[in-house]
């Protein structure tokens, strides 16, 4: 037996090419429940079909080699269920969605189908402190610079003041104490934005 392929057929062969970039931009206004509703479709059939829509698209509309990317991780459900999200941050939109989790490998995945040509073009790479995403992006762009994101780092900082504040509230004890507690506020913020009271308790807690 020889099965003759036909250009008009989609991947799934009940189905035309033509029906499956139909039911593609509808998933782009609607969920796949409602267009499986809708068109009484199975589920399963219905993100076949969106997916081989959507690979035509990037087939269309190749992403261009990107100079500066946004690399952040999505959860998708409650607990540890993660896909990594990297971003093009020049043109402003997202490249890729994918993965199997927030490793290293995962993350490899990205670079992997970015390809040799436009790897070379990425001059940044802004991240979170995760070591997965560094490693990865050391591994196979290493002549990109990275990025710590702001919030990030600004709450590893906060973290370690906390400790470090609590470590010195338990060391104390007594009128002592009053240098430490209830001045969170105080050393975290800007000296020029606190009130009188507050530089002079930052003063004090300089100087003790």
């Amino acid at each position: 037996m020889k099965r003759e392929k036909l250009p008009w057929l989609a991947n799934n062969p009940f189905y035309t090419k033509r029906f499956a970039y139909y039911v593609g931009r509808k998933c782009r206004a609607m969920t796949i429940k409602d267009v499986a509703k809708e068109l009484k479709l199975d589920w399963h059939t219905v993100k076949v079909l969106e997916k081989e829509y959507m690979q035509e698209q990037l087939r269309r509309n190749p992403v261009a080699a990107p100079r500066t990317i946004g690399i952040d991780e999505i959860s998708l459900r409650k607990g540890h269920t993660y896909r990594i999200v990297v971003s093009d941050l020049e043109r402003g939109k997202p490249i890729w969605f994918g993965g199997e989790d927030r490793s290293e490998a995962s993350l490899d995945m990205f670079y992997t189908s970015l390809g040799p040509k436009k790897i070379r073009k990425i001059e940044l790479a802004v991240m979170d402190m995760w070591k997965a995403f560094e490693k990865s992006t050391r591994k196979n762009v290493p002549k990109a610079a990275i990025l710590y994101d702001k919030f990030h780092v600004m709450r590893h900082l906060g973290d370690a003041l906390d400790k470090i504040r609590k470590m010195e509230y338990g060391r104390l004890s007594g009128k002592d104490r009053s240098y430490i507690k209830g001045q969170k506020y105080t050393l975290l913020s800007n000296r020029e934005n606190l009130t009188l009271d507050g530089r002079k308790a930052l003063k004090k807690l300089l100087g003790g």
